[in-house]
């Protein structure tokens, strides 16, 4: 039954559990069309299920039914008296005699229908009210399809949070903590596991950083050689901008110039040059970029400063000397998978050998912490093509590898053209995630951090893994939100933690002309983190 669904309509009384519900139905049916409607709203009726939760009263109820298709109409002989008297009258499946042999079948199976009521339901804080919401759904759900989820009823995007929550509650080896998200959230033992042994790495890496003491920077250059159809960020192509690269390094200097100031009492911690691709920038206008940062920030003594350097046919010998002259200390060449076919059909415009001798370059000029990202459920690619991928990241033998589970988002031009693709498997299993960690573990690599997306591949999630000393720590003090970091040029959003934990935001726009139109308000937006 769970392929032939399609189209889910969710009747919803309650918008403010709309998010949790719609992806814990859409992590059961990847790839279906899903609605969220009021109650009552029957304007799209070809729906193969109805997801009903009605959660503003007293009690909630939850409605799981399958909508069955119009029974086919039963063939009549044309000599039939019936058929010869109203052609259009069928005989019903009483009129069958007993004898007939089609009488002996199977009878079709009844269409699924659940309903579930969660008694005193308003009595809980609204928390207590989505967990066990969520929870209800998810008993229905596993019922209807026969199967679990990796991260059970788990919808947001820190999974390891909940781990950190645990240890700081239980002492021991983290098998309780593990135990705990297995009961309370169904999530598998394996991946249980995972996220407290990533959460207990994470602990001993916050201690040492001290993040409330410090801030990280975040600088984006929003340019790519090509757009890959899986991207979702706000990139563009490099040949469309050319000719305004510079007027966008001159905004961006001066936004540079202007949040010197930014955090007082603060010292700068991590650098992260990310976009985009970084090193579509010509040696001299990445040598324009670094010295700015470095005339107007306290670069000395970071603990991290990382640049991406994401496509191997953007990357040259010139702009790697540039890098190092600068004290860059971690690069991501990043192949997303080194199957050609597959290069092609995403639309990344370059070949496996590009990205090895890339790879080769970065190392023999002295880059000892180099991280690579592979995506897992591209196209057309299964176990045989994800290990023919970690076989080539294994020769190469880099020091940090993130592995992504394909996550479609809305803007990403793969999503929105789906139908071209529909003969083209996307695959994510727990076989495949096992064959990456595996070869992550014979490079000596362990996780060191977890975040999930909505519309990932098998439900699955992205992962890090480095070798002891290699992790990246801005990558953790992202995901944790732990850490101011001010966000600067096309797209950047700034966060600020408060020391009570509170978090706010202050967002650039996105679009590069309206950031070039508007850099004096995208100055003045970061005015209240000037003051003391």
């Amino acid at each position: 039954m769970m392929n032939a669904v399609r189209k889910i309509r969710i009747l919803l009384d309650e918008r403010s559990f709309e998010y949790d519900i719609y992806t814990l139905v859409i992590a059961f049916f990847q790839g279906a069309e899903v609605h969220v409607f009021d109650p009552g709203d029957l304007s799209f009726r070809e729906a193969d299920l109805t997801v009903e939760v009605n959660a503003s009263g007293r009690d909630a109820r939850i409605l799981v039914e399958e909508n069955p298709a119009e029974p086919a109409a039963q063939e009549v002989p044309a000599e039939s008296p019936a058929a010869q008297e109203n052609p259009t009258e069928r005989p019903s499946a009483q009129e069958v005699p007993a004898e007939c042999p089609d009488a002996q079948e199977t009878p079709a199976e009844k269409p699924f229908r659940e309903e579930r009521i969660i008694e005193a339901f308003s009595g809980f804080e609204r928390s207590a009210q989505k967990n066990r919401l969520k929870r209800a759904l998810y008993e229905m759900l596993r019922s209807l399809t026969g199967r679990d989820l990796p991260w059970g009823n788990l919808t947001g995007i820190r999974p390891v949070r909940l781990a950190m929550d645990f240890l700081k509650k239980e002492a021991g080896d983290g098998s309780a903590a593990a135990e705990d998200l297995t009961r309370t959230y169904y999530v598998s033992p394996r991946k249980a596991d995972l996220a407290v042994r990533i959460a207990q790495r994470e602990k001993k890496i916050l201690e040492r950083l001290r993040p409330q003491d410090h801030y990280s920077l975040y600088v984006g250059i929003p340019f790519c050689p090509s757009i890959c159809l899986y991207c979702s960020f706000s990139s563009s192509p490099l040949g469309i901008w050319e000719k305004r690269v510079d007027d966008y390094l001159d905004a961006l200097i001066r936004e540079i110039e202007a949040s010197r100031t930014c955090f007082p009492g603060k010292k700068l911690q991590t650098v992260y040059i990310g976009g985009g691709t970084p090193t579509t920038l010509s040696p001299s206008r990445m040598d324009r970029l670094l010295c700015a940062l470095e005339d107007n920030f306290a670069m000395d003594g970071i603990a991290e400063f990382t640049v991406e350097a994401g496509r191997p046919d953007s990357i040259t010998p010139e702009k790697l000397e540039v890098l190092k002259h600068h004290s860059v200390s971690r690069i991501s060449i990043n192949p997303q998978t080194m199957n050609q076919k597959t290069l092609d059909l995403i639309g990344r415009r370059h070949s496996i050998e590009q990205t090895e001798e890339a790879f080769a370059l970065a190392r023999s000029m002295g880059f000892d912490n180099i991280n690579m990202d592979i995506i897992v459920g591209l196209p057309g690619e299964g176990l045989e093509e994800v290990r023919r991928t970690m076989d080539h990241l294994m020769a190469m033998d880099p020091d940090d590898i993130t592995v992504h589970a394909l996550a479609l988002k809305r803007a990403a031009r793969l999503s929105l053209h789906m139908d071209e693709y529909e003969k083209i498997s996307f695959r994510a299993s727990d076989e495949i995630m096992e064959c990456t960690e595996k070869a992550c573990e014979a490079l000596s690599m362990s996780p060191y951090y977890l975040y999930r997306q909505k519309n990932m591949a098998g439900n699955f999630e992205n992962v890090g893994y480095a070798r002891p000393g290699k992790a990246g720590l801005y990558n953790i003090l992202i995901m944790e939100e732990v850490q101011s970091i001010l966000a600067l040029g096309a797209s950047g959003s700034t966060k600020i933690v408060e020391p009570d934990g509170r978090i706010w935001r202050i967002e650039n726009v996105k679009d590069i002309r309206s950031y070039l139109e508007r850099i004096d308000e995208m100055i003045a937006r970061k005015d209240p983190l000037r003051t003391e």
